[in-house]
């Protein structure tokens, strides 16, 4: 796990090397760790809550003396719950995409963490450089967004962020939800995509969010209840993993040429520091505001509801 994020996170701190303000990239990898710590907090209370309805029928959901309570189900003993739930969230957190335990046996809010990690873009440590760019997209909006509070032309690195800026970062934002969302919302009216689901309601739609969230986001892990084996799960992901993971390169190509050619601009009065804890706890309000936004609606047809059904028994 520590080697999977070692070389995205390394890339935070040489970030802050290459324009000359070390600041930068810690303020950077300090947003991406809170987020990974938090999520990995609801993640891990979720599953060792257990399964109310088990409890209910008086199931001992306890592995072992070593591995005490908690769900389970999908999961090897040797590794429990902890070390499941860290490495789903990780693995999801960067493109990675292996799995040491089933995503799709974890209870509803446990899958709910890795997906809405990867609903994030990736930006949490994400993959080598993958997770930096993403990143550095939200800090511009973030910044775009401080200036229009306050009335001022916004400012990064002492580039300034104009309205051509502003809509590669959109492009880079609104490319792979409208992907995802559009596939996903074919896939469960049409007759080819439900013909793959095993588990009908609000779970089966879970697995077809996941899995066009994770053809997307170039991550390749699955909540395997949906046979995507089929013709049209494989044209459509094949669509999917093309336009989601390779037409950002090219609003991010354009971005950065852009601020490039920009010259920089003398720090005022008025800049918003980038590097502050203030401006920390701002981009991360950024980035989970752009991906509830984004999400939430789905998400409340899937896990939201799967868990309310499942605590209403």
């Amino acid at each position: 796990m520590l080697a999977i994020l070692l070389i995205p996170a390394a890339l935070c701190y040489t970030f802050g090397k290459m324009v000359n303000d070390t600041r930068q990239g810690w303020a950077l990898l300090a947003a991406m760790t809170i987020i990974l710590v938090v999520f990995l907090a609801v993640g891990l209370w979720a599953e060792q809550s257990g399964n109310p309805a088990l409890a209910a029928m008086g199931v001992d959901q306890t592995a072992s003396d070593r591995q005490p309570g908690g769900n389970m189900e999908g999961k090897e003993a040797r590794f429990g719950v902890v070390n499941s739930v860290i490495w789903a969230t990780t693995t999801t957190a960067a493109s990675n995409g292996s799995v040491n335990s089933m995503h799709d046996s974890f209870t509803p809010l446990g899958g709910l963490v890795p997906l809405v990690m990867m609903q994030f873009g990736e930006v949490v440590f994400g993959g080598v450089g993958s997770g930096l760019y993403g990143m550095l997209v939200f800090a511009i909006i973030a910044v775009f967004i401080a200036g229009l509070m306050v009335g001022r032309t916004p400012e990064y690195l002492g580039k300034k962020i104009e309205s051509y800026e502003m809509k590669m970062a959109s492009l880079l934002i609104l490319i792979m939800p409208i992907v995802v969302l559009a596939f996903t919302a074919v896939a469960v009216v049409s007759t080819a995509g439900k013909s793959s689901i095993f588990n009908p309601g609000t779970h089966g739609f879970s697995e077809i969010l996941y899995a066009y969230t994770s053809m997307g986001n170039n991550n390749g892990s699955a909540f395997a209840g949906l046979s995507a084996n089929t013709p049209y799960y494989n044209i459509t992901g094949a669509i999917v993993m093309l336009v989601g993971r390779f037409w950002w390169a090219v609003p991010t190509l354009a971005l950065a040429g852009a601020l490039a050619r920009k010259k920089l601009v003398p720090v005022g009065a008025g800049t918003l520091p980038t590097h502050t804890p203030l401006f920390v706890m701002w981009l991360i309000g950024i980035v989970i505001t752009v991906g509830a936004l984004t999400f939430l609606p789905a998400l409340a047809l899937g896990p939201i509801v799967e868990h309310l059904q499942m605590v209403a028994r």
